[in-house]
């Protein structure tokens, strides 16, 4: 059974502190991932005293799914041709999720150089938002530092096809 950690209201939980500094510490050193699934909603006689159920979340945006083992990039069931290193640049991104980058780390850590115009980042970032679609941007900019993924971006990176 699945309940919810109550992460509003009056009074926070001390073990929900503890499991949220635990997956940041995780996702941050890229050692975990986290999935957010949809939970049926419980009925009302099992659900115990004080616990709340799990409510069901839409997802806003699109569903981009990133094989990384065939190197494919799904979006809501359609393969995007991306090129290497647009693939490349949103899978650093999306396994570093609420992290802001400069160019110039981006440029360093993606294309494996640092002495290359900053604006190729630019250029690259433009041509992967206009091919995963304009409703809701994947990728934002942090105007006067750089990028970072969206926190409505929903991108499940899957490893193993």
């Amino acid at each position: 059974m699945t309940f919810a950690i109550p992460l509003t209201g009056d009074v926070v939980s001390p073990q929900a502190h503890r499991l949220l500094a635990a997956v940041r510490e995780l996702v941050e050193m890229s050692k975990g991932t986290v999935t957010v699934e949809q939970a049926a909603p419980v009925a009302e006689e099992e659900t115990p005293a004080g616990v709340e159920p799990v409510a069901e979340v839409a997802a806003d945006g699109p569903e981009v799914r990133l094989h990384t083992s065939s190197r494919q990039a799904v979006l809501d069931g359609v393969a995007l041709p991306l090129t290497r290193l647009e693939f490349d640049l949103l899978q650093y991104l999306a396994e570093r999720p609420r992290r802001v980058f400069t160019r110039a780390q981006l440029l360093a850590a993606v294309w494996g150089y640092e002495r290359a115009g900053e604006r190729t980042v630019d250029v690259h970032v433009r041509r992967l938002r206009l091919k995963l679609g304009g409703t809701v941007p994947l990728i934002t900019t942090v105007y006067g530092v750089g990028y970072r993924l969206a926190d409505d971006a929903d991108i499940l990176i899957l490893p193993h096809d």
